[in-house]
Formats: C-alpha cells, sequence, structure tokens
C-alpha cells in the first residue's frame, strides 16, 4: 500500500497531475487532487482516466453525472418501457382474443390443437431471427433506426390479423410477427440496458434493479392486457360488423404503430454514437463500465464481429450454465401465453377473468423490484434466484393438487411472481457473468433467450381445454424445468466461487472471461455470486 500511495504521489509531481488542477492552481498534496478517490482506485487496478473527466472537480463530477441521469430518465426509459408493454401485449393478446371469439369465428378445431399451434407457431419465427438480428445490429451499431423500424412492421402485423379468416391465415401471421419481434427483446436488453442505462448510470452491481424496471414493461403489459381485453370484450363485439377478438388486434396494433414514429426521435444508439450526449456525458459513460469491469467495452472492430461473438459465447461452459438456468425458469413461465385460460377455470365469464388476470401482474412488478433492489444492495444472485423459483415452485403444485376457488387463485397469484422474480435477476447474471466484449454478450443474450423461448412452441400443446381446470401435465412440468433452473444456479454458483478464487491468487484461467487475455482480472474484475 505504502509503494501505491508513494507512486501517486509521484504522479501527483508531473505536469499531468498539474493539469488536473483547478484554475490552472497546481495541486501540493494527494488529498488535492480532485477526484483522488476516483483516481486511486483506478490507477492501483492500472486503469487510465480520460483527461476530459479527470479536469473535473468532484462537484463538477457530480453535475455531471446528474444531468446524465435525467437526460436518460426522461428521454430513454419511458419509451423503451412503452415499447415493451406494447411488445408483449401484441405478443400476447392472442390469449385474450381466444376468449373473445377467435376461435368460433375461424372455425378452429379443438380436437386438432389448432389455437395451440397458433400460439406455438409465433416462437418459430421467434427463434430463428434471434441471434441474426442481435449480431446484425450489434455490427451497424443504429438501435435508433432499427428498433422503431421493426416496431412499425410489428405492429402493421399485430393489426393485420383482424382480418385472417381461417386457420391458415392465422399460422402465417403469427409465425411473422415472431419472426419480426425477435428483434427486440435482446436487442433492448443488450443495447439499451446494458450498452446504455448500465453504462451511463449503474455499474454491474446494479444492474438487477435495472433490469426490473425496464423488464417492468413486460409486468405491466400483463395488467393492462386484461383491462383493456375486459373493456374491448364488453363494449365493442360486433361494433361496425367486427368481433371483439378483431378490434382487440386493430386497437393494439394501430397504438404500436403510432408509438414508433415517436421512437425513431427519441431512442438513442451506442454511447459512442448517441448525438444527445455531450462529449463529457459520452467520456463519462465509457469510463463507468471501464471502472467496473477493467477495460473498456470497445476493442476493435475484430471483436464486434458476428461470427466473433459467436464463437466466444459458445466456447465458454458458463454459456451453456446460463442456458439450462434461463431455459428452465422461462419454460415455468409459459404458464403466462395462456393465464386468462387458466384463470378462467376459476368459473368466471369472461370480462371477470380478464379483469382477474391483473392483480397477479400488479404483485408481480412489486416484488419484482423489491427482489432485484435488495439483489443489487448485497450485491447476491444466487438467493434472490432461488428462493422465488421455491415460491414458484410450491404454487405449481397447489394449483395441481386441488379444484377449490381460493387455493387455486392464491396459486395463480404467486406463479406468476415466483418466476418473473427469478427471471429479471437472471438476465442480471447473465451479464455480470459474460461481461465482454459487446459481441460475446451479444451472441450469448440472443442464443440464450432463443433457445429458452422455444419452449413456449411444446408449452402450448400442455393447455389445452380438455386438461382444464388442473392442467397436471403442466404444472408438472413446470415443477421440472423449475428444478432444473435451481440445479443450474447451484453449478454456476459453484463455477463462479472457484473462478473468484483463482483470479485472487492471480490464476488466469482462459476462457473465464474471454477478454484480451488477463486484463480485465488484472484490473480486479470478479464474478457476482
Amino acid at each position: 500500500m505504502a509503494s501505491e500511495k508513494s507512486d501517486l504521489e509521484k504522479a501527483v509531481s508531473t505536469e499531468e497531475a498539474a493539469d488536473i488542477g483547478k484554475d490552472g492552481e497546481k495541486p501540493t498534496t494527494v488529498k488535492d487532487i480532485p477526484n483522488v478517490a476516483d483516481l486511486t482506485q483506478a490507477n492501483m487496478r492500472g486503469l487510465r482516466m480520460p483527461e476530459i473527466l479527470a479536469r473535473l472537480t468532484p462537484e463538477q463530477r457530480l453535475e455531471l453525472e446528474t444531468r446524465l441521469r435525467r437526460k436518460i430518465d426522461w428521454r430513454l426509459l419511458p419509451m423503451i418501457i412503452l415499447m415493451y408493454i406494447l411488445n408483449y401485449i401484441d405478443r400476447n393478446n392472442i390469449a385474450a382474443a381466444k376468449l373473445a371469439g377467435l376461435p368460433e369465428d375461424l372455425n378452429l378445431d379443438p380436437n386438432a390443437s389448432e389455437f395451440q399451434t397458433a400460439v406455438s407457431i409465433l416462437f418459430v419465427g421467434y427463434l430463428l431471427m434471434q441471434i441474426p438480428s442481435n449480431l446484425f445490429l450489434n455490427k451497424i451499431g443504429k438501435p435508433a433506426i432499427y428498433l422503431p423500424a421493426c416496431m412499425m412492421v410489428w405492429g402493421v402485423i399485430s393489426a393485420a390479423t383482424a382480418a385472417v379468416t381461417n386457420f391458415g391465415g392465422l399460422i402465417a401471421v403469427r409465425f411473422f410477427l415472431g419472426f419480426v419481434e425477435a428483434a427486440y427483446f435482446v436487442t433492448w436488453l443488450l443495447v439499451l440496458l446494458e450498452l446504455l442505462v448500465c453504462v451511463m448510470m449503474n455499474t454491474r452491481k446494479e444492474l438487477g434493479l435495472r433490469t426490473a424496471l425496464l423488464y417492468s414493461g413486460a409486468l405491466i403489459s400483463g395488467a393492462f392486457s386484461g383491462l383493456i381485453s375486459a373493456g374491448i370484450t364488453q363494449n365493442m363485439d360486433g361494433a361496425r360488423g367486427l368481433g371483439a377478438w378483431q378490434w382487440l388486434f386493430i386497437i393494439e396494433g394501430v397504438i404500436t404503430v403510432g408509438v414508433s414514429f415517436f421512437a425513431f426521435w427519441i431512442l438513442p444508439n451506442f454511447p459512442r454514437t448517441t448525438s444527445w450526449l455531450s462529449e463529457e456525458e459520452k467520456a463519462l459513460a465509457v469510463w463507468r463500465l471501464e471502472e467496473d469491469i477493467g477495460e473498456d467495452d470497445w476493442i476493435d472492430s475484430e471483436h464486434q464481429s458476428l461470427w466473433t461473438g459467436a464463437r466466444l459465447a459458445f466456447a465458454d461452459v458458463k454459456t451453456w450454465v446460463l442456458l439450462f438456468l434461463l431455459f428452465g425458469i422461462v419454460a415455468s413461465g409459459s404458464v403466462t401465453n395462456f393465464f386468462p385460460a387458466v384463470v378462467k377455470t376459476l368459473g368466471y365469464s369472461n370480462v371477470i377473468t380478464l379483469l382477474l388476470t391483473c392483480p397477479p401482474y400488479v404483485l408481480t412488478v412489486i416484488t419484482t423490484f423489491i427482489n432485484a433492489w435488495h439483489a443489487d444492495r448485497t450485491g447476491e444472485r444466487f438467493w434472490h434466484i432461488m428462493l422465488p423459483l421455491v415460491v414458484a415452485m410450491a404454487a405449481f403444485i397447489l394449483a395441481a393438487a386441488t379444484t377449490s376457488l381460493a387455493p387455486r387463485y392464491v396459486a395463480m397469484m404467486l406463479m406468476v411472481p415466483g418466476v418473473y422474480c427469478a427471471f429479471v435477476v437472471a438476465l442480471a447474471w447473465i451479464s455480470n457473468t459474460l461481461p465482454r466484449p459487446p459481441a460475446k454478450r451479444a451472441a450469448a443474450l440472443a442464443f440464450i433467450n432463443a433457445v429458452s423461448n422455444a419452449s413456449s412452441i411444446y408449452a402450448s400443446y400442455m393447455y389445452e381445454d380438455r386438461m382444464a381446470p388442473r392442467y397436471v401435465i403442466a404444472m408438472s412440468v413446470n415443477c421440472g424445468t423449475i428444478f432444473l433452473s435451481m440445479v443450474s444456479a447451484t453449478v454456476l454458483r459453484f463455477m463462479l466461487v472457484r473462478l473468484n478464487k483463482k483470479l485472487d491468487q492471480g490464476i488466469y484461467v482462459k476462457g473465464a472471461i474471454n477478454a484480451l487475455p488477463g486484463t480485465a482480472a488484472e484490473h480486479g474484475f470478479r464474478f457476482k455470486v
């Protein structure tokens, strides 16, 4: 420690240190240097603060961070949350359309599971486009154009669902809807969460809460979708010769297209290419990530290539463990695709059923925020995933074990929060575990999300009407996939603890970080467990 302090004091005496002083005055002691805490920590880790930031006083640095945070909060967060609400509504409104007359009007054959096929086909298109879309965007770096364009297209496709007249038309529309929507989720998570919100406002320790905040769009959509569907079903069935399910797709699709126009002007690109950020703000955005991980997020264009990212992701064993972890959670969460049908087994009318789907999602928003906030506050990931999964498993068991009204609704109130509380923290754990380079994150997130959502292809056939009210097969499979996630989380924790011990000993493990050899490890990088 003494030698480190001596090195810093030597640096103070140089012309470079003299330039740090305020108003041209040369500091005379270490404590007189503005931002000395940042400089001390960075220098100890071998990092070099950009000159444009090193010249700032602590007060100026705080003012810059506040201004940056305000820009993000007011310009970015509301829009991406709104976009995700609409994304989830357009994807899952077919579940509400089932209660609004879609199967009857299209003459879907229940014995042939045609409705289940219409639900599952979306995820075929969704799976096929995940990795190509995300890696393509990671290469071109223009989310401000790419995301709104995709949003506009899927809004048009969603609205066009109202024009289908048979099973074949419904299948075609649902496939292409999934194909286009695939561009959104992982792209949004990677670019807007990790490379903007996380970089500019938060470090890896704070990623869980930010993920929960942004993912609240999906959770809020569950509540809004029930309310909107109930209103349309109650008041617009037969209006202008259209059924309630047709108005459902038209109204929600038109809203999506309208919002996409505003998104073109609001969404940013990457920190280095965001026009509404000053040079100081861009420098701060990049520096925050470099401080946290131990090196800059950008190396060179080669490390941004599509195939380099995929090769690094597939070669890292942690990617495969995370795949099983997320697959189990998403597979058990597929119950949300048929949640109105599950709630319908309580025996109420269609409108009451749609209204009863709202409270579980409201509870999910609250519990997800609390769980993610505490995960960030403690820096712990494993138990914040395991405990919600225990709650979800208990809820699935309860739902399959009884037909009594009160216990079944209690189970429905708990199964959604249990799954999503674990899911949000698990998403943050991916970014904590596979922090860089960006192309590797892009490939890993896209691959994990694509395979995880593939579970929805088979899950659709576990919620057929003949299996109501207990849906024993579905609830049993959900318990099995939750157990898979628990085992995967345990394995990952042991792996990360072991890697951290080796990093503490100065041992670089090839493939553990997949960055420039040893650079991040030498600068203090450690995995979150």
